[in-house]
């Protein structure tokens, strides 16, 4: 046998696979290709923000003139001056920083304190809690808009900041994604706490809040950004200019003269919109991907 397979290595050396010849060879893309992909499909994103900022610094005539163009003629801040002065969008920013201060605040509280007590607790009525919160999941917003505009105008909020927070400072996602997360900490840490004499306030306080800075931070954004750009319901309940949010604002400052859109206060206040969410998504961009990664959330 060992001479037959001499020969048979001798005369049919194509037949004769070595061990590593055997393992499937891995198909891998060069790196630099990789990376003119990556950039590729990070400039067909970047295209239409970075046509709105050329925009914003472009006058009303140049736009008429040459609607496409990537870059302006003369660059100008005018934009962004007769916002600001003549628009009143001083006014509306600071509303809508108000109203995304309440609901980011009370998503934290409440999504955290929810989420923790539904997963680390018994009690009755649990998976009837649960149930109600992914069932806020699935029903489409439509669906309780007038039944919420009714509570809000019986309770005497119709018209002010807070009417505009409120229904939205304890979204059901919150709650799962904090109850996913509180789900991922070991029940055995909790536990050692109890034994050493902490009581639950602490516990949440100085173990679960410390630890679930991820989960915080995927509801920071998501909150901030349903609340930011929300307009429907800043329009319906907002019936003064006083109560107006960003996007209601900026939809009601789109008129130049005689039915003539001025692209650049548009385009302006469409900068001054986008920005907050840029600078807190980059600030916060390595904690909402664990968060997302943590809670399974896709």
């Amino acid at each position: 046998m060992t001479a037959i397979a001499e020969l048979v290595t001798e005369h049919m050396p194509e037949l004769t696979v070595t061990p590593d010849e055997r393992r499937p060879r891995k198909r891998r893309l060069p790196v630099a290709l990789l990376y003119a992909a990556l950039v590729v499909g990070a400039a067909l994103t970047l295209l239409p923000f970075l046509w709105v900022v050329s925009g914003s610094l472009r006058t009303l005539d140049d736009m008429q003139a040459d609607p496409g163009a990537w870059f302006p003629s003369q660059v100008t801040f005018d934009n962004f001056v007769r916002l600001f002065s003549s628009e009143g969008f001083g006014g509306y920013l600071s509303n809508s920083i108000v109203v995304a201060a309440i609901v980011v605040g009370g998503n934290i509280v409440a999504a955290s304190a929810a989420g923790y007590a539904l997963a680390k607790f018994d009690f009755a009525g649990k998976k009837l809690a649960f149930g109600a919160v992914m069932m806020g999941l699935m029903v489409p917003y439509t669906a309780v808009f007038v039944p919420q505009f009714i509570v809000t105008v019986n309770i005497g909020l119709a018209d002010t900041l807070l009417g505009i927070a409120l229904p939205s400072v304890a979204l059901p996602l919150s709650i799962f994604i904090m109850r996913q997360y509180a789900l991922s900490i070991p029940d055995e840490l909790i536990e050692a706490a109890r034994i050493d004499g902490a009581g639950e306030w602490r516990i949440f306080f100085r173990i679960f809040m410390p630890l679930a800075g991820p989960a915080v931070a995927t509801v920071t954004i998501m909150s901030f950004l349903a609340s930011w750009n929300n307009f429907i319901w800043p329009l319906v309940v907002a019936q003064s200019k006083s109560t107006y949010t960003l996007p209601v604002g900026l939809a009601t400052t789109s008129q130049a003269s005689s039915n003539v859109t001025d692209y650049g206060i548009v385009l302006a206040g469409a900068v001054i919109v986008m920005l907050p969410v840029l600078a807190l998504f980059l600030s916060l961009q390595r904690y909402f991907v664990q968060g997302i990664a943590a809670t399974g959330v896709k």
